[in-house]
């Protein structure tokens, strides 16, 4: 006897369904997520073009952005001339939940990232959850970059003479009506990647190659007026405002994960996806290192406080050119719009695998022919990101993405303790470190970072969790793929040797 797999069942009547406690705990079997990656579902998969290279450049422009150019000023004051230190330590905290990421990856090598992680792990519940905090996290913090372009696309204006009126260059609630750069930067990350995703991150790597050349060009100025006396004291603040600069930072590394995002179009992804999420960390966190220190050697830490854009003022005051701030409004843009693409990448691949699960309209799930990308999602998740940005004040919105970010950090954490006790023999490309101590300390630095959350952002988060929760059971509970299954069938799917395959033969060899 055939058992049928989940993608082939339509949604069964409600009085077949398991109890909600039940469902809320019924995992996807590893086997059938990759099943789908390789058949796609209905009939149309994505295409697998990106190799290492693309998929580390993918997680360094979602990772490496604007953060970096105004984040000094804000965060010498804290650490001293020791702020180099916190950005290590911060890529210290940020490598325990990569790492995690890495095996996870390499385990489940998915369109889904941390959702389909949970979803194999802890159940459609969790799953749920870290869907729609990554629904908040890739969705606002996208709008909430490109709300920055009208400025930076002004400083460059501003070199010739020129600027945009603040009615259409500035965010509502700072002058603006509606935030035109911001919409634009949007509609053509939108364009770009419906064209196809292998066009897109060709486009996405030129990108990330002149943003990091941009911040080894002002390491190479820098360190022409570089004292070392500017490093005495090293810890003026003491230990812990160099803890207090580490957390400040940390959100600088958020994005590492995006590559995550591109199992299912990576050549070799149980290979190339671990090696790809390390060696962005590595570069990123070394960029980081290098500029923190080339910063503070240029200049004494007291000149830090008040100034947001100091790489600008650095480079300005030590070649005394002051188109030097048009390179960096230039970059600054580049910047921007490489976190666009990628982020909002990120976004359509995690929405097309709770699509395929049945957990959101079916639309979103759609595979263009054609194009192999998902066109459908890709232009309505666009044109309300592209609204959003133009039209929205984010304020407390946008900081409820860290939240959503830690928190999807953390079940990965847990994921891979999980898998690690009750899968030992599975495969592993890329195995945690000193496990379970890496996942247990990334897990509890996720939960430290989240408490020192403000209360408006928990505030937030809750409205959002609410929303969440009234769209599950408004939609996803009735039309889970997973609870269409009888007992019967979930029990067969859900045998040890089912989740060890990886090909569609093996599949339905196994079933038979």
């Amino acid at each position: 006897m055939t058992v049928p797999t989940y993608t082939e069942r339509r949604p069964a009547p409600p009085a077949g369904r398991p109890g909600l406690a039940a469902q809320l705990l019924r995992r996807k079997p590893i086997g059938q997520m990759v099943n789908e990656a390789e058949t796609g579902h209905g009939g149309t998969r994505l295409v697998r073009s990106f190799g290492v290279f693309q998929l580390t450049m993918i997680s360094v422009g979602a990772t490496l952005g604007t953060g970096i150019l105004v984040i000094l000023g804000e965060s010498v004051p804290l650490a001293g001339p020791a702020i180099w230190i916190s950005f290590a330590i911060a890529g210290l905290a940020a490598l325990l939940s990569a790492v995690s990421y890495a095996e996870m990856a390499g385990l489940v090598p998915v369109a889904g990232s941390s959702y389909s992680y949970s979803y194999a792990t802890l159940g459609e519940g969790m799953a749920w959850i870290c869907g729609w905090c990554l629904v908040l996290e890739y969705a606002v913090s996208v709008a909430a970059v490109s709300v920055g372009a009208g400025q930076y696309v002004n400083e460059s204006l501003a070199v010739f003479g020129q600027f945009l009126p603040d009615a259409i260059s500035q965010p509502p609630g700072d002058g603006g009506v509606v935030n035109i750069p911001a919409m634009v930067i949007v509609l053509l990350a939108m364009v770009l990647l419906v064209r196809g995703a292998k066009e897109s991150a060709w486009i996405n790597t030129v990108i990330v190659v002149v943003k990091v050349g941009i911040l080894i060009f002002f390491c190479a100025v820098a360190f022409t007026a570089f004292s070392a006396g500017n490093f005495e004291p090293l810890l003026p603040m003491g230990a812990a405002g160099v803890s207090a600069a580490a957390s400040s930072v940390f959100f600088s590394y958020i994005g590492f994960d995006a590559a995550s995002t591109a199992g299912e179009e990576a050549r070799n992804p149980k290979r190339d996806l671990p090696r790809a999420i390390m060696l962005s960390m590595l570069i990123v966190t070394t960029i980081y290192v290098l500029v923190a220190v080339a910063a503070v050697g240029a200049r004494p830490w007291g000149w830090f406080d008040g100034n947001e854009a100091a790489l600008v003022k650095i480079l300005e005051e030590t070649t005394g050119q002051p188109w030097i701030a048009l390179v960096f409004a230039v970059g600054a843009v580049l910047a921007i719009a490489s976190i666009v693409l990628t982020v909002l990448y990120g976004q359509t691949r995690i929405l097309l695998s709770m699509a395929r699960d049945g957990l959101i309209p079916k639309i979103f799930g759609r595979v263009s022919a054609r194009t192999g990308t998902p066109v459908a999602g890709t232009l309505i998740v666009g044109i309300l990101v592209a609204v959003t940005a133009g039209l929205v004040p984010l304020g407390a919105l946008a900081d409820a993405t860290s939240i959503g970010t830690l928190f999807a950090f953390a079940l990965v954490n847990v994921a891979v303790i999980y898998l690690r006790r009750t899968r030992p023999e599975l495969k592993r490309t890329f195995r945690v470190p000193l496990f379970p101590l890496t996942p247990i300390l990334g897990a509890l630095m996720c939960a430290y970072l989240m408490a020192n959350l403000g209360a408006d952002t928990w505030v937030t988060f809750g409205i959002w969790m609410l929303v969440g929760l009234a769209a599950y059971f408004g939609y996803g509970r009735r039309n889970s793929r997973v609870a269409a299954l009888s007992h019967e069938e979930y029990c067969e799917l859900s045998r040890p040797e089912s989740s060890t395959l990886s090909t569609p033969e093996q599949t339905k060899a196994e079933l038979s």
